[in-house]
This record gives structure tokens, sequence and C-alpha cells, in this order.
């Protein structure tokens, strides 16, 4: 379901759609029954009939829940390779493919 946080939002999404409006890329979190919030990806456009007149709105929701755990994941890795870089007490340094030293 979604909550009163994203109502608002999410009815604005569909409400553009229907004047003819195109959203893509609209995030925003529903939530299951158990309480398990799901990150979603909304795209909305028109549909329209056969004389171009506006029939309703095609939705179609993407979860990006593993996506957006993957993202946090891979932040929280590299700001502690940061840290550990940045408090080192020895020399720690980079090289190529060819031995090159790259990074000191």
């Amino acid at each position: 379901f979604i909550t009163d946080e994203f109502k608002e939002s999410v009815n604005a999404v569909l409400q553009a759609a229907l004047k003819g409006k195109e959203t893509a890329t609209f995030e925003f979190a529903l939530f299951h029954k158990n309480g398990a919030r799901i990150e979603v990806l909304l795209n909305a456009t028109t549909r329209r009939g056969p004389d171009g007149e506006v029939i309703g709105v095609i939705g179609v929701g993407q979860d990006i829940s593993a996506m957006r755990a993957a993202i946090a994941q891979s932040m929280r890795v590299a700001d502690d390779l940061t840290r550990l870089i940045e408090t080192a007490n020895a020399p720690i340094f980079g090289i190529d493919t060819v031995g090159n030293v790259t990074e000191w």
C-alpha cells in the first residue's frame, strides 16, 4: 500500500499523465502488509484512444529495492576503504597491470 507520505506525490504523477505529461523515473516506497518497504521506480504515460483522446494512464512500476541496497552497500564499502587509506600507518600505493605506480 501507499502511505500518506507518498499518496500526494503519486497522485500528482498519475494526474499529470491524465493531462498528457509523461513521467519517467519517479521513485517512491510501497509497503507490504507485513511492513516490508519496497522501493519502486514508476513510469507513467497517457493512454489515448483511436481519435487521440485521453482514456487512461499506463503505469509501470519496477521493484528497485535490491538495487538500492546494493548501492548503499557499495557506498559503505567505499567509505570504509577511504577511511582505511586516510588513517593507515603504512604506505599504501596502487600499481597498474605493467607494474607502474599509479597511486601513492
